[in-house]
């Protein structure tokens, strides 16, 4: 016994002197994307979505209404300690409740300059009273085990693997409690992930207060920091060096905080100015956070307000058992799909007398809605090469389900015959720049070569928050290419030959500003009959340049031989585009006309770096040799600094 008290001291003793806070949310969403690559752009568009409601949320008119979330609590044991108590449990929802609504007691802890900028988010949690069958519960469950940990596999979610289920993630926020080991305190799925596994992880020892939490995460800011997450906030400081939240009012951080630091900590970023160590989303303590800022709550409000966790605020799961709507439909699919209409269908919804359809442009934040008294509806007046989004609600005689999760569709090019609108710059002369037509990111458009010097010309901007930029050419009729200017600076520039598609990304850590496409016939050869599709499109995450992949007659990925260096003079940025070898690694060396070297790096390859800009204000004006070696070739190319003195 006394050898057990003596283990059980030591246990407790290193765990206060060294616990840190360790959420891996970054690390699960790393290895969802690599099991699913479609999350990546599902979350893209949610990024686009979340951009415009941020945008247009100051114009809105009247109260919000708050926002209640049914809770499940599944509990995953192996010792009485990991069985954490109803009270416990309880003692969490009041936590997230308090802290999401601004009504915790130790925000007076917010330093003067920081209080302003604190939000009560208007959203609240209750613990689930009914199933997703209606049958009566009480929000918990729980089953034995004989695993000593889980690790951050999604086997704890799944019965089938010694787990328990998830109940259906449009209605219910799960939040799975058990031993998850190696020092991880919790970790969650963002937006847009599978809903098999969707919700948040936390350790027994960090969930809600008293019992069986340990200090220095004992009042239940795991669960915060985590549903947040969930909610698509993102690290204060980016999970990057002076990175960026997508937040537009958190100071920028250096990197995570740890302990309780003392206010004002100065960030060593560029301005300068005060970490907002107390925010939710640091790695502090439990007793030094203690607020979400306005912006990080418009960002959670995206999300619920519309966007794809929106059906969770008609989910019956706090109403008494037995009432409330009927079953979310699933199995949405699209067909028949044609340049200006769609069939969709889903699974028919017992007890559902009509459904409701609502569908929008990709990008946008008005749905438009129809009825249906089938399983079944046919979309019309849709626009060619369009990307659009849909969803589904079930309507029975206790009312309206929430909305099932989005399904994208985009609409065909419409063959030959096409119109054009944008076709009013029918000239190679670069002036005609000035008469670019505006496109939205995201949003495909149709237009067309119409004569062998026609040249078009398009504009869009990029944000602060999402800066990387895409551009795909698709649908080629000839041998199109295309020009990416950032505001005058040549930037990107596709050569693919034939009807290949023709794509370029952009990487880039610029501020926001205008980018300008250039879409011409290569030789000569054009269709005015035939549209070709573009599609920009901008995120906070790095851009791929995936769809312009070409295979060999094997089926193998063929190496990029292209090697470009511009804008060329560079007046101190230089845009390279890298042709790695199949060893994917690569040497930059830049020289002046001695020969002696003044610039030298090895990089390997991935989709993401085939791109990649050079900082070169530190080099004197004059002419110099670039070099890239990827191992089996030697590139060279002359390039000229000409910097303003």
């Amino acid at each position: 016994m006394r050898t057990l008290y003596v283990l059980t001291l030591l246990f407790l003793v290193a765990w206060n002197t060294h616990a840190q806070r360790n959420c891996i949310t970054m690390d699960v969403l790393e290895e969802a994307i690599k099991s699913d690559p479609t999350l990546k752009s599902r979350m893209e568009a949610i990024e686009q979505e979340t951009n415009e409601f941020t945008r247009n949320f100051g114009k809105r008119n009247g109260a919000r209404v708050v926002v209640t979330i049914p809770v499940v609590f599944h509990v995953l044991y192996r010792t009485a300690a990991e069985n954490v108590s109803d009270a416990q449990l309880q003692s969490q929802l009041d936590v997230l409740n308090d802290d999401f609504r601004f009504t915790n007691a130790d925000k007076t802890a917010i330093p003067q300059d920081f209080i302003g900028l604190a939000a009560d988010s208007e959203v609240e949690f209750c613990l689930a009273t009914q199933s997703p069958t209606g049958a009566a519960t009480s929000g918990i469950e729980r089953k034995s085990t004989t695993k000593t940990s889980w690790g951050t596999t999604t086997s704890v979610k799944y019965s089938n693997k010694g787990g328990l289920d998830a109940w259906p993630a449009g209605q219910y926020l799960n939040i799975w409690v058990c031993n998850i080991g190696n020092g991880i305190l919790g970790y969650a799925t963002f937006p847009g992930g599978n809903a098999a596994v969707d919700g948040v992880v936390l350790d027994y020892r960090c969930t809600g207060t008293g019992g069986s939490t340990l200090a220095p995460f004992n009042l239940g800011r795991t669960a915060t920091h985590e549903v947040g997450h969930w909610l698509n906030l993102r690290h204060i400081w980016g999970d990057a060096n002076c990175g960026s939240d997508f937040v537009t009012d958190t100071p920028v951080h250096a990197t995570s905080n740890y302990n309780c630091p003392s206010h004002p900590k100065t960030t060593s970023c560029s301005g300068g100015g005060a970490e907002m160590f107390m925010n939710y989303m640091d790695y502090v303590d439990d007793n030094c956070m203690q607020m979400f800022t306005t912006g990080q709550k418009v960002r959670m409000r995206a999300i619920l307000d519309g966007g794809v966790r929106a059906s969770l605020a008609s989910s019956p799961g706090c109403l008494p058992p037995g009432t409330g709507t009927c079953n979310i439909p699933t199995g949405i699919a699209s067909s028949n799909v044609t340049s200006t209409s769609a069939t969709i269908s889903w699974a028919a919804v017992t007890g559902a007398t009509s459904y409701s359809v609502q569908y929008k442009t990709n990008g946008t934040t008005t749905w438009s809605t129809i009825s249906s008294a089938t399983n079944s509806v046919g979309i019309t007046g849709l626009s060619p090469a369009t990307t659009y989004n849909v969803q589904v609600a079930s309507v029975c005689t206790g009312g309206q389900s929430g909305y099932s999760s989005i399904l994208n569709f985009t609409t065909t090019s419409g063959g030959t015959g096409c119109t054009d609108p944008y076709d009013i710059n029918s000239t190679n002369n670069n002036d005609s720049k000035n008469k670019a037509s505006s496109l939205t990111p995201g949003v495909t458009i149709s237009a067309k070569i119409g004569t062998a010097t026609d040249v078009d010309w398009f504009k869009f901007n990029n944000t602060t928050a999402s800066r990387n930029v895409r551009v795909t050419l698709t649908n080629l009729p000839a041998d199109y290419d295309m020009i990416l200017y950032r505001s005058s600076s040549q930037v990107g520039q596709s050569q693919n030959s034939g009807t290949a598609d023709e794509v370029i990304a952009y990487n880039n850590t610029q501020n926001a500003t205008t980018y300008y496409v250039k879409v011409f016939s290569k030789n000569g050869a054009f269709s005015n009959s035939s549209c070709y599709n573009l599609l920009p499109e901008i995120s906070s995450t790095s851009l791929q340049r995936q769809s312009s992949t070409l295979l060999d007659d094997n089926g193998m990925e063929q190496v990029n031989e292209e090697f470009q260096a511009f804008p060329n003079p560079s007046d101190g940025e230089l845009t390279l585009l890298l042709p790695f070898g199949k060893e994917l690694q690569g040497k930059i060396r830049i020289a002046d006309l001695t020969g002696r070297t003044v610039y030298t790096e090895h990089f390997t390859a991935s989709l993401e770096s085939e791109t990649l800009v050079l900082d070169v204000s530190n080099l004197k004006n004059g002419v110099y040799l670039i070099d890239f070696s990827n191992g089996q070739k030697v590139y060279t190319q002359k390039i000229i600094i000409a910097q303003r003195q």
